[in-house]
């Protein structure tokens, strides 16, 4: 055994996804920086913020976790919890004030 490790992932996809991530991450650093709120409205680039960090989460999950080569049974029982605890967090923080409003 010559000790390489044979993989479907390579060094020339590992260096694809770091200008993938370096390219997002440039994008944030214009929009935050350079393009004034005057031309782009906060919400509207805090939105675009969340989708970038999204895509950069995803990107990271995918391939430096390796999840993108698993079997879609595997990444069901990892997403779909995730999505399920996010949407009790959003309940909770839609009905969070109830108790002060009860009065």
């Amino acid at each position: 055994m010559s000790g390489e490790h044979n993989s479907s992932f390579d060094i020339k996809g590992i260096w694809m996804v770091f200008w993938v991530l370096f390219a997002i991450t440039v994008l944030e650093f214009i929009l935050a920086l350079v393009i004034p709120e005057a031309f782009i409205a906060k919400p509207i680039k805090n939105v675009i913020y969340i989708a970038l960090t999204l895509l950069k989460a995803f990107y990271i999950v995918a391939y430096f976790m390796h999840l993108k080569f698993e079997r879609i049974n595997m990444i069901y029982s990892i997403i779909l919890p995730t999505v399920f605890v996010l949407g009790v967090i959003a309940a909770l923080m839609y009905e969070s004030d109830y108790w002060f409003t009860l009065r």
